[in-house]
Order: structure tokens, then C-alpha cells, then sequence
């Protein structure tokens, strides 16, 4: 599984500035919507339903909201780069600004828990971040994910 095939080039943003999670939510809704065709609606309440399971702030900046979907055939991710990092309920009680949200099919199984785990060791990794914090944009983020993502794998 390769990044590179998960993001499109369209599906990654830099945002100035989000007043609220509900907020956050919307964006990537409306993202998942142009970049992949997505109900937005739909791609929201998937987000908000997971969240209130559990937050997915994962501490050191960075979130990975994620949703399983009834009307999608594969995985899709989103990234977004705040300008101003946004209060998340992480788990370290730290703004995030580094959002890297993941839509999967209700029965993709396995396959979105491997998703999730790429996209978890691409933003474990504080180079990685450091490059991700140091651009504003949108085209040169994807490179950084998807480049990087490719050299690794081989």
C-alpha cells in the first residue's frame, strides 16, 4: 500500500485558520466531496461518529480522523495543513496542525486498519513533519507524502 495511491493530488489543502472540530469536519467533508466525489454530508457524520467514539488527535500536532463509508469501493485520504493549529482533544492536550484523515468502504477490513497504520508511521516520523510544518503548498505537501512514501517502499 503506497500513499501515493490513497491521495490525490487534489485531495491535500493548506488552511489558514478553523474555528472549531465541527469546523475542521465540514472542510474535509467539502474536500472528500470535490477531490473524490464523496457526499460531503455523508463523509461528515462518518467523521463525527468515529470521533465520538474516541478522539483521534494522536498527540505532537497531528490528527488522523477517520470513517468507514457505505457508498465507496476504496480507500481515499485527505491532508490538511493549518496555518493556526486548532484545539483537537488530543491525547497530549496539544493543538493539531497536521490533519491526515482517511475514508474507507464499511467492508474494507483489514485493508483500512493498514491504511491507517501507513498514514500513522508516515506522521510518527519528526522529519517528516518538520517538512509537512515548513510548506504552504498544497502541491510541494503532496510531493513531501507521496515521494517519500515511494523511497521508503523500495
Amino acid at each position: 500500500m503506497e500513499l501515493a495511491k490513497l491521495l490525490m493530488p487534489g485531495a491535500v489543502r493548506v488552511v489558514a485558520q478553523l474555528a472549531s472540530k465541527k469546523r475542521l469536519f465540514q472542510e474535509l467533508g467539502e474536500l472528500a466531496a470535490q477531490a473524490y466525489g464523496l457526499n460531503a454530508a455523508t463523509a461528515i457524520d462518518g467523521l463525527q461518529e468515529r470521533e465520538s467514539l474516541g478522539a483521534t488527535g494522536v498527540g505532537h500536532g497531528i490528527a488522523l480522523p477517520h470513517a468507514r463509508l457505505e457508498d465507496i469501493t476504496h480507500i481515499q485520504a485527505i491532508f490538511l495543513r493549518l496555518e493556526r493549529p486548532l484545539d483537537y482533544d488530543s491525547v497530549d492536550r496539544q493543538p493539531v496542525d497536521l490533519i491526515f484523515a482517511l475514508f474507507a468502504p464499511k467492508d474494507s477490513g483489514v485493508d483500512h486498519l493498514k491504511a491507517l497504520a501507513l498514514i500513522s508511521r508516515t506522521m510518527r516520523d519528526p522529519g517528516m513533519c518538520a517538512k509537512l510544518r515548513a510548506n504552504t503548498d498544497a502541491s510541494k505537501l503532496h510531493a513531501i507524502l507521496t515521494e517519500t512514501r515511494a523511497i521508503q517502499a523500495a
